[in-house]
């Protein structure tokens, strides 16, 4: 290929990425779901005829994008290419086809050109709600978590089937909601076919072969060249999490060898009666994503970069759940796989992993309706409210972990404005909390507190679904464990950190949210960053003592001066 070919390539790929981001953010823009418009819980991808991703958008979740990588395939087998014609749109929220529990919506748009197929778009969003029990860890099997979808045509030759939309609306308790958000996802994709025509036309393309071939042959060529880069070696990783009645083990062992990482899951608990397990394409998608922002961080996401990592795990292990397997809370197990992984490869590659974080996002959906012990005011209503939100991720080898910060989903917190704009909802507290950040020469990030209660008239149930009660995130080269969860009632009585709980009228939920271990000996911390943080109120004064060995002097010149206003 000549320079002038390879350079013209670069230019179609970056377009590419520019594409499916344009394609997300049209997605956030028109969607309904707070959970798609506050939180980007998310995904957008262009692909080749083959079925083979091409791009992604930077916007959205490891777990949407890297399960959606294969879910064209599913696609194409089973509407079939002689069925595929313009104006098709596809439609299912198949657990094990789709990015791992029904309440993900995936929807797929044919791209022609002249007459011919010439690629794919497929996006992925997380809805409200999908009927059935409502979005928790409450199912005996997958049947009991909401409407299946399966892969089928949402729409033929631009016509919509309005048979499939009255079944979905008479399913779900947000019918308008969700309705709505299928409408955005199929015309984030038109968007997106729009920009490829364009783009076609500007180079005079007839197809993506070509371009399809720089892209997969380059990102996997730059891939190989990483995991070759490495040292072979086989190590274990393991975790302990709460699970939901009983803990559960999460074990790997992560070889690294010519061409290839493999990560092995045999070991790791069998499958759960509640609805906490996952379809292995949720493990594989979080299990790349820890490998690639280890190792190929800056190499695009794709089929051929994703295809060196290579994932099995047995058949009827939690991360390898198969049907009827209640999977509804798949990302409360599927976002600790990452620092799973991290476990095995910091003994490979040291010096180079964060420690534990809080793992998964820290969330619950409330379920409100019209008091019920006395007789309700007029305008008291029912509501479906989901809110996402983050404990701290763990310390870095150079640097403190971050504040609130999902990882690995990467999914934003939810402002508290608009959570309490879709429903009878009061957010009472939401905060950093102090010294929750685990010690280290590198300290963890901090997690939240947050009580949440109805507005006068309403009671609920909340559907909680967190972790790290019993488990906090562990530290790593001698970093303290960061701070535990904890979930009561105003009255100091402990609730369950996951599944369906109700909350009487006037009543309050107080949650405190997991922080970040942290990394390296707290006896190693530069004194300066410990004025810092007690300044900033990240660490409390007993804390700067007894932990970090800060003299009462110090830390009365601390608080001396912070009430002063001046920077630290």
């Amino acid at each position: 290929m000549s320079e002038t070919s390879r350079v013209a390539s670069q230019v179609m790929w970056n377009r590419l990425i520019s594409i499916v981001e344009e394609q997300a953010q049209a997605l956030i823009r028109t969607a309904f779901s707070t959970s798609v418009r506050e939180a980007g819980d998310l995904s957008a991808g262009v692909y080749n005829e083959k079925g083979e991703m091409l791009a992604q958008a930077v916007t959205g979740t490891p777990g949407h994008v890297n399960a959606m990588a294969d879910a064209v395939a599913h696609f194409i087998r089973r509407i079939g290419r002689q069925n595929m014609f313009e104006g098709d749109v596809y439609i299912t929220n198949d657990p094990w086809e789709g990015t791992g529990h029904k309440h993900d919506i995936t929807v797929v748009t044919p791209s022609f050109k002249d007459g011919q197929l010439v690629g794919f778009f497929a996006c992925t969003a997380h809805v409200t709600d999908i009927g059935g029990r409502g979005f928790g860890a409450d199912a005996n099997d997958v049947h009991e978590e909401g409407l299946y979808i399966p892969i089928m045509k949402f729409a033929e030759r631009g016509d919509v089937d309005r048979t499939l939309l009255s079944i979905v609306r008479g399913n779900v308790r947000e019918p308008d909601q969700l309705v709505g958000d299928i409408y955005a996802l199929a015309t984030c994709n038109e968007i997106g076919h729009r920009r490829l025509i364009d783009m076609m036309d500007e180079f005079g393309l007839s197809d993506l072969a070509d371009i399809s071939s720089f892209i997969l042959t380059n990102s996997r060529n730059a891939t190989l060249d990483r995991i070759n880069a490495l040292k072979p070696g086989i190590a274990d990783g393991h975790m302990r999490i709460d699970g939901f009645a009983t803990p559960i083990d999460l074990k790997v062992r992560v070889s690294i060898e010519k061409d290839r990482i493999v990560s092995d899951w045999a070991g790791t608990s069998g499958v759960d009666k509640k609805g906490i397990n996952v379809p292995l394409v949720y493990t594989k998608a979080y299990t790349c994503y820890a490998l690639k922002c280890a190792i190929a961080p800056e190499i695009p996401n794709n089929a051929a970069s994703l295809a060196p990592f290579e994932i099995v795990a047995p058949e009827n292990t939690i991360v390898n759940a198969l049907p009827p397997a209640p999977v509804a809370l798949r990302h409360v197990i599927g976002h600790m796989v990452p620092d799973t992984v991290y476990d095995a490869l910091d003994q490979l590659l040291p010096g180079l992993v964060p420690a534990e974080g809080a793992g998964c996002l820290c969330n619950f959906q409330l379920s409100l309706r019209p008091r019920t012990d006395e007789v309700a005011p007029p305008d008291a209503r029912r509501s479906e409210v989901l809110t996402f939100n983050s404990g701290g991720s763990g310390a870095r080898p150079q640097l403190d972990g971050m504040n609130a910060t999902a990882f690995p989903s990467g999914v934003m917190t939810m402002p508290v404005e608009a959570t309490e704009q879709v429903g009878p909802v009061i957010i009472w507290r939401k905060e950093l909390r102090p010294d929750s950040g685990g010690a280290g020469q590198y300290r963890g990030g901090l997690g939240q507190y947050m009580d949440v209660g109805a507005r006068d008239g309403h009671e609920f149930d909340i559907s909680a679904m967190l972790d790290r009660v019993d488990h906090p995130a562990r530290g790593r080269r001698g970093g303290e464990a960061g701070g535990a969860t904890s979930i009561e009632r105003e009255t100091g009585e402990r609730m369950a950190g996951k599944g369906r709980q109700f909350v009487e009228h006037g009543g309050m939920v107080k949650m405190a949210f997991p922080g970040g271990a942290g990394y390296g000996k707290a006896s190693n911390r530069d004194l300066g960053a410990v004025r810092r943080d007690l300044a900033l109120g990240y660490i409390s004064a007993k804390a700067a003592s007894e932990v970090y060995g800060l003299a009462d002097a110090e830390i009365e010149d601390v608080q001396r001066r912070s009430r002063k206003g001046e920077v630290f």
